[in-house]
Order: C-alpha cells, then sequence, then structure tokens
C-alpha cells in the first residue's frame, strides 16, 4: 500500500465519463423542452451546458498548467534492480510554464497530492533520447542521463486526467449528432468539418510551438489532433458501414465491441499472455507467445518491426475478435 499506483486509464475514462455524464443528465430537461429537429447549428446551442463546462476545463487547465511554480525536488529510487536502488536524487527545477518531462506543473502537482510513491514508475520519458542508449525503446541508461529519467512519472494524473474530459465532451457531441440529424449527408458534414477544425487548430498550435502536442500533459493541442483525427475515422467507418453495407467486412470489431471489458483486461492488460508466458521450459524465454512472436512472424518477414505489428494484428487483435465471437455466439458477455 506503501507504493500503489492511485491513478490509471481505467480510472481516468471513469472521472470523464462521470462529469460528463452528470452534465448530460442536469441538462436533459432542456433538451427535451427545446428545438426537437435541431439544425447543424443549434445542436451546438442545444447543448451549449456541456460546451461551458468544457470552457470551465479550460480555465482551470491552462492557468494551472503554465502559471504554477515548481520548485526543486528529490526522489528515492525504488527498484531492486536498479545500481542506484535507494539512491536519493534531486532533480533542478526553479521555474514555471516549462512542460519538459521534470519540471512540468502536471507532474508536480501529482507528487504533491498523489505522492511520489504512488505514480508510474515506468514513464515514457525514460524512453526519451536523454535518457536511453536506443531511444524509442526500453533499454540502459546512457552514463549521461540526468537524474529525472529514473523518476516516476503519472501519465494519467490530476491535471491531465481534467483536461481528458474535454475529450469525452467532444466524442459525445459525435453522438448527439448521430442521434439529431437523420440524414448521412447532415451528419457527415458535422464529423467532417468539425474534424478538420479541431486539427488545424491542433496542428497550428504544436508547429507554431504555442502549445506542443504532448499525450502524457494531455495539452489542448493534443486533446483537438487526437478528437480531429477521431471524427475523420469514425465518418470513414460511417461510410464504409451505414451509407456503403460492408458490414460483413467489420464484423469483428463488433464482436471486439460487444466484450470490450474481456479484451480490454485479457488482451490490453496483458493477463492472458501473463498466464501463457507462466508456462515455459528452461527459459523464461521459451514460451508459446515468445515462440510465435519470434519463429511465425519475426523471422519469416526478416524484421523485428514488421514481424511485431503482424503479430499483434494476428495474434492479439484477430485472435481476440474470434474469441469474442465465439462468446456473442453463446450469449457470453462481460459487463458492468
Amino acid at each position: 500500500m506503501k507504493h500503489i499506483r492511485w491513478c490509471g486509464i481505467l480510472q481516468r475514462i471513469a472521472l470523464a465519463y462521470l462529469v460528463v455524464a452528470l452534465v448530460e443528465i442536469i441538462s436533459r430537461s432542456r433538451q427535451d423542452r427545446d428545438d426537437p429537429e435541431p439544425t447543424n447549428l443549434s445542436i451546438f446551442t442545444l447543448y451549449y451546458w456541456h460546451w461551458l463546462v468544457a470552457a470551465c476545463i479550460l480555465v482551470v487547465y491552462m492557468p494551472l498548467l503554465y502559471g504554477i511554480h515548481v520548485p526543486d525536488w528529490q526522489f528515492t529510487v525504488h527498484n531492486p534492480d536498479s545500481i542506484y536502488n535507494g539512491t536519493t536524487f534531486t532533480v533542478t527545477c526553479g521555474v514555471r510554464g516549462k512542460l519538459d518531462p521534470p519540471c512540468n506543473a502536471v507532474g508536480y502537482i501529482d507528487r504533491e497530492v498523489l505522492g511520489i510513491n504512488h505514480v508510474y514508475k515506468k514513464p515514457a520519458s525514460r524512453r526519451s533520447e536523454a535518457c536511453t542508449v536506443k531511444p524509442p525503446y526500453e533499454g540502459p541508461f546512457k552514463k549521461t542521463a540526468p537524474a529525472w529519467c529514473y523518476a516516476p512519472f503519472e501519465p494519467e494524473g490530476i491535471l491531465s486526467s481534467i483536461s481528458a474530459i474535454l475529450s469525452t465532451i467532444i466524442g459525445l457531441h459525435y453522438g448527439h449528432v448521430l442521434i439529431h440529424l437523420q440524414d448521412h449527408l447532415s451528419r457527415l458534414k458535422q464529423w467532417i468539418l468539425l474534424g478538420l477544425a479541431l486539427l488545424t487548430l491542433g496542428f497550428i498550435l504544436h508547429f507554431s510551438h504555442v502549445i506542443p502536442l504532448n499525450k502524457q500533459l494531455y495539452t489542448l493541442s493534443y486533446v483537438c489532433v487526437t478528437s480531429g483525427a477521431a471524427a475523420l475515422v469514425f465518418s470513414a467507418f460511417y461510410v464504409m458501414v451505414d451509407i456503403w453495407g460492408l458490414k460483413l467486412l467489420f464484423i469483428p470489431f463488433k464482436w471486439i465491441g460487444m466484450n470490450a471489458m474481456l479484451v480490454y483486461v485479457m488482451a490490453a492488460e496483458g493477463i492472458f499472455a501473463g498466464f501463457i508466458n507462466g508456462w515455459y521450459y528452461d527459459d523464461p524465454r521459451n514460451t508459446l507467445t515468445y515462440w510465435i512472436q519470434e519463429h511465425v512472424f519475426i523471422r519469416v518477414w526478416h524484421s523485428r518491426s514488421a514481424g511485431i505489428l503482424l503479430y499483434v494484428i494476428f495474434a492479439e487483435i484477430l485472435f481476440w475478435a474470434v474469441i469474442a465471437g465465439i462468446l456473442h455466439q453463446l450469449g457470453i458477455y462481460w459487463k458492468l
């Protein structure tokens, strides 16, 4: 309990869903009363409470991200496999408005509120060029690696999770379009125009160096780019499935969606692979998973990157699509 990690992706989803669901429920009476057939413009005004909440989130997030003073801080390495286990490092900051790994306000808030022993021990920053000898992969640290390379950081922390609520509000808007606008052209116009606008805004913020894309901090530019890309991808699927009628081609995705919780826990969290890897001969690498990766994919394609990509497509996504399909035929669904 002294080192348990309090945050995570499921906690972030829960927070975002809770806030947005409450706004949806509270504002429901007005939506039922007003404008039974929304137009392209009035669908925004019909749900103005959602956009007010989004504005409030920005008013909270941006000043905290750029306004909080981050002082120097210390941490102790708790890793029995590290030569620095038990060593205390000092990270020099004394700045405000910085978005780099050691001195951003997101990490500072998490360290102060959650406690440094309760944040993620292996953040993505460890794989950066400043830290590892073979970026962007996990590997031995450089001899010149700065102290913060050994430090923990919470990628699903408090401030970044508040920003993630924006993505949920935008996603809910896409759903409102699907419910209120009845013809294909009106729906696609909403999704594509808003998607392009968000993508443009996100890239302008990033390439002008005003607000860089940063998943770890869940910056506004990251919200815009990912939400905009989601609208365009969703539109493409909508055209292929609902307009062109290519439903059979996408049946595996439907099966996965019907048992999303099972697939997430068993595949994405690695529970099933961990169970399989628990059985090995002579050496921990002599497992069924490793053998399939090495002999069926990597060696056949003579490329580690291509082999792992194909392994994920066939041995992960397609495999669990088949399992989900079998469970669907049996009427078995894992839900909360």
